[in-house]
This record gives C-alpha cells, structure tokens and sequence, in this order.
C-alpha cells in the first residue's frame, strides 16, 4: 500500500462534503479532493470505480501537504445513501442468553433503511414514541461489488472494508404485542444506525477479524 493506512473518512469541511483517508492515529485527515480532484467526492461513488481508483491514492507522495486538523473538519457517515442495509440479529451467544433466547440455527436477518444512517458526531434524538432505547456496537461490512449466491470461501472477495456501526433498538417496539412480532419499527427509525468514522479497507486489517467472521 506504499505506506499509505488505507481509513476512508468522509468529511465537511466550510459546507462542502470531501472523501479523505485519516492518518496520524485519527489527528489529521488528508483531504484527497484537494491531493486528486479526479477522485469522488463520496465513498460510495470510489468503491464503484474499483481498482482504479484505489491505485490513484496508493500512488500518492507527499499527502502531508493536504493533512488538515481532524478537529477542523466535521466527520460524517462514511458511506451515505446505502441500497440496503442488511443486519443480522442474535449473533452473540452472550446477548442470546442474556434474553434468554436459544442460540439460532439460521442467521436473523433485519434490514434498516438509509435514513437510519447519521454520522459519529450526530446527535441521536431520542424517539417519542419508545420508552425503552438500546444500543449495540457491531462490526459493519461495507459490500465493494454485487453479491449473490457468493460461496462462504469466496465472501472476502466481494468485503471492500469493514466498519462499526451501533444497532440502536426501540425495545418495547421489538414485543410482539405492539406490532405482531415483527422488529422493523423497532430497528429502523430514523437515526437507528450511527455509522463511522471510518472504514478500513480489508487488507489493512489483520486475521484475526476474518477469523472471527468465521469466513
């Protein structure tokens, strides 16, 4: 990677929403608009330019000139707009007891949609309409190409990187007295899935993340 840590960001700064790659231990971020105005602005618009575009910023020198103060820039989301956002529930064998649930045989799959998406430095209003709010911090995998019927052996080729994202849940919304057992309401209000700051490209990460993916 020619040295360059490959930690997308994406940030504001005076207005103006900007793709960057933080550096330093998370004080600076490079500004790659300003490095490269060739490269999206966005993150979601540079996975689909694939490699090409990774190599421009693997072939970057001297990106300190374009380092700004993290604490200058507001950090957004780092992806936005997502076409979906696919969740899988009761994958702790701790949560699983904690509710006193059986460990499930198959995946518990739950969607939110794009609007649950803010930012690490977003507020998180608190609905109206619960009473009981929860949150749960989870490893996020942003998808870099269409996937389906990918084989378990073949799964990392489609992962372009990783992030953390919190699972907030309206509890009461989830019982199957208020909305006949289905947990859409209560998994997907708007501001359900803070995500970020970053996401790390999946060959900056070591082993042990995909061992513990179990892919």
């Amino acid at each position: 990677m020619y040295g360059i840590t490959m930690r997308f960001v994406q940030f504001t700064k005076d207005g103006d929403r900007k793709l960057g790659l933080e550096i330093k231990d998370g004080r600076a971020i490079v500004d790659l608009n300003a490095a490269n105005p060739e490269l999206p602005s966005n993150l979601r618009d540079f996975i689909k330019g694939g490699d090409v575009n990774l190599k421009k910023v693997q072939r970057m020198l001297d990106i300190d000139d374009y380092a700004l103060n993290t604490d200058s820039v507001r950090l957004e989301a780092p992806i936005l707009r997502p076409e979906k956002v696919l969740c899988v529930g009761m994958n702790y064998r701790d949560h699983c007891r904690e509710q006193g649930a059986t460990v499930p045989e198959e995946p518990v799959v739950f969607g939110k949609f794009p609007s649950c998406i803010i930012g690490p430095q977003d507020d998180l209003h608190y609905p109206a309409e619960t009473q009981k709010l929860d949150w749960e911090v989870e490893l996020a995998l942003v998808i870099g190409k269409e996937a389906k019927h990918v084989q378990k052996d073949q799964a990392m080729d489609y992962i372009f990187g990783f992030s953390v994202a919190l699972d907030v849940s309206a509890r009461d919304w989830q019982n199957k007295l208020k909305n006949g057992g289905q947990v859409l309401l209560g998994k997907a209000m708007d501001e359900f899935c803070p995500l970020g700051p970053v996401v790390v490209t999946k060959d900056e990460v070591n082993g042990t993340v995909t061992s513990s993916l179990n892919l």
